[in-house]
């Protein structure tokens, strides 16, 4: 529907949505009231001037939420010893581990990463029965240059003792072509050292150290109703330094709860989100991650500021020409407004304070 013309000599002021608005009857015998609040005041004397307009304008609007997370390098995993002994030696806080990488010594014999999807749960020698470890001690022996088996399958041959036997000569230990377990510790990918828990001559049994991932990502905290919000797969803003980067998120998970939390507390939740830009070279620190909530694509939308209320309820903008005309609101978002009405196009001039 269309609202009346409103005669141009009766000043009104301009409606903001920040709480409360102000409905005001314009005199006796108006048939619409409208109120919007004024962008500055206005001297009695001075001359009325022409209002401000802007087009009507199609366009993706979007809602945004911001949640606070943290920079670092993803959750820390502990690494036990299985092998009897006494600890001679320890990887540096913050080494970067990658596969043949020695990770710690039990008397004086180091323990070796390897990179597999499955940790090697029986020693692995000559003899034993076919199965998928055996296949992940030859694409580890495969990668460090070891070969003469044929391509890594579930086999443990002659030539798989073989390469077993050159590696163990590389890392001078007594080249038995079994590797026991404890010898060696699988892990998905290369691993950074995040804390040291040992102590040179404690139990190699014991927890030796914690370790995360190499690559910096940003953690963030949801609550029960956020967690809609990072579906793995969700692409993000991330403010870190002051510094704009698009991220994305790589999984939700339940949160660990502290040992302080409140048993009564609703269960939360840990975003994992990716950086897929470059930053500075910082290790820690606080990050704004921005959440798009809500989005509305190829909508018609005006500045708040030209929305009017109207007395009788709803919306209405007001023409360049003076003409009112009734609208629905959508989507509020950067300081735009979704809005529908009778014979609203694109490009249409509204009246507006900003």
């Amino acid at each position: 529907m269309t609202g009346p013309h409103v005669p141009r000599r009766r000043r009104r002021v301009r409606w903001l949505v920040t709480g409360v608005s102000v409905l005001a009857v314009l005199g006796v015998g108006t048939a619409v009231a409208v109120t919007r609040l004024a962008s500055r005041p206005i001297a009695a004397a001075e001359a009325p001037s022409a209002p401000d307009t802007v087009a009507v304008r199609k366009m993706d609007l979007a809602e945004r939420e911001t949640i606070t997370g943290e920079l670092g390098y993803g959750a820390e995993q502990p690494l036990n010893g299985r092998r009897p002994g006494t600890i001679t030696a320890l990887p540096a806080q913050d080494a970067v581990l990658d596969r043949g990488s020695v990770i710690y010594q039990a008397d004086a014999k180091p323990v070796v990463l390897f990179l597999g999807s499955l940790p090697l749960y029986r020693t692995v020698s000559t003899g034993m029965t076919d199965g998928p470890d055996v296949k992940v001690v030859e694409e580890n022996l495969r990668d460090l240059g070891y070969r003469g088996f044929g391509t890594p399958d579930d086999e443990f041959t002659a030539a798989t003792a073989t390469a077993i036997k050159k590696w163990q000569k590389k890392l001078g230990i007594d080249q038995t072509g079994v590797i026991e377990l404890g010898d060696v510790v699988v892990t998905p990918a290369a691993v950074r050292v995040s804390t040291v828990k040992a102590a040179l001559g404690d139990d190699a049994g014991g927890e030796v150290l914690e370790y995360t991932g190499t690559t910096r990502v940003v953690t963030a905290d949801l609550e029960e109703g956020q967690k809609d919000l990072a579906a793995a797969g969700t692409k993000v803003t991330l403010t870190i330094g002051g510094k704009q980067v698009p991220g994305t998120v790589t999984s939700v998970a339940p949160a660990v709860p502290s040992d302080s939390a409140d048993p009564n507390a609703e269960p939360g939740f840990t975003a994992a989100v990716s950086i897929d830009g470059a930053i500075d070279a910082v290790d820690s620190g606080s990050v704004d991650v921005e959440f798009t909530s809500a989005a509305r694509q190829g909508v018609l939308a005006v500045p708040v500021g030209a929305l009017l209320a109207l007395a009788e309820g709803g919306y209405a903008v007001e023409l360049a020409s003076g003409k009112l005309v009734a609208v629905t609101t959508g989507l509020f978002a950067d300081g735009m407004v979704e809005v529908s009405g009778e014979g609203l196009t694109e490009g249409a001039k509204v009246v507006t304070t900003s």
